[in-house]
């Protein structure tokens, strides 16, 4: 319907609003297939975002070491909440409910309530903005490769090999399915859930890269309803909340409909309350189609 939507800088838009979601995604998806939740992750992104970013620009840390730090702050979290979901027994929603406050406000604490500008493309710590958006050119006539989206699908394709075709994947789809029944099998089911919200947390921490690289300034006590995007991504691509069933090309389909949504809508003119209710209906809509063919599957 908009002849703006048909241009390359819109498709540039569409992955640059998909890049941390789709992170995110990637991981939340291992921990929804075992029947959980993790509400942290849009928090734990800011944090460590936040840390990194505020280590690099305050303190003169490396920015190669501040990635890494900013990825091994995500693995914490994930590591903290898979803990509290196996060992303690805690439920997934309030274990990471309460590290997504923990998290929320730890950011705010390193930074002393102070935003993080991180090195921008043209400095020389902003290499690693290329790793997700090279420009080629200069001017208006430069030229924007979204190097990200490259990156997103290589490790999108590592994690579907690894939930698919290695033992690790297939234990996660069993607590799904039944944990108690893996149990018994002689399953550890300790080590691979806490294994699931391990790689969710990592993710998250990859996402904070991405968001860094794409919008450079971290705000203190942000990041609160990025998880609802990814989670709707997730069950959207076909990712059942019950667990027990889920792929990672499903969770890219489901984030690039929500990336399209949010990028195409305001093209025709609708405000973002609107967007909200259609993105609303699609997630709806997606789980009653789950539950239909839950049903159809025990009646056979």
């Amino acid at each position: 319907m908009s002849p703006a939507f048909r241009q390359f800088t819109t498709l540039v838009s569409i992955f640059d609003a998909s890049y941390y979601i789709g992170f995110m995604a990637i991981g939340v998806t291992f921990v929804i297939i075992t029947g959980g939740i993790d509400l942290s992750i849009g928090t734990v992104l800011v944090c460590s975002s936040l840390i990194a970013g505020s280590l690099a620009v305050n303190s003169g840390f490396p920015i190669w070491l501040c990635l890494i730090i900013g990825i091994l702050i995500g693995m914490f979290f994930g590591l903290c909440n898979g803990l509290m979901v196996s060992i303690m027994g805690l439920p997934p929603f309030i274990a990471s409910l309460g590290t997504m406050m923990i998290s929320k406000g730890l950011g705010s604490i390193f930074t002393k309530a102070q935003s993080v500008t991180w090195p921008q493309a043209a400095s020389a710590d902003g290499w690693y903005r290329k790793i997700f958006k090279m420009t080629i050119g200069s001017g208006q006539d430069s030229l924007i490769i979204p190097t990200g989206f490259i990156l997103l699908v290589v490790l999108a394709i590592v994690m579907s090999i690894i939930l698919t075709k290695t033992k690790p994947g297939r234990y996660i789809l069993s607590l799904g399915s039944n944990k108690e029944a893996t149990r018994l099998s002689g399953v550890n089911v300790v080590k691979w859930e806490t294994l699931a919200y391990v790689i969710s947390g990592t993710f998250a921490g990859i996402a904070g890269v991405a968001y860094a690289a794409t919008y450079s300034v971290m705000l203190p006590g942000g990041g609160a309803g990025f998880e609802l995007d990814a989670i709707a991504g997730v069950v959207i691509g076909g990712t059942s909340m019950s667990g027990g069933y889920g792929t990672i090309a499903g969770t890219l389909i489901g984030v690039f409909i929500m990336s399209v949504l949010k990028t195409g809508l305001p093209l025709i003119g609708l405000q973002p309350h609107y967007q909200q209710f259609i993105t609303g209906f699609v997630l709806i809509a997606a789980v009653f189609a789950d539950v239909i063919n839950r049903r159809k599957k025990n009646k056979r």
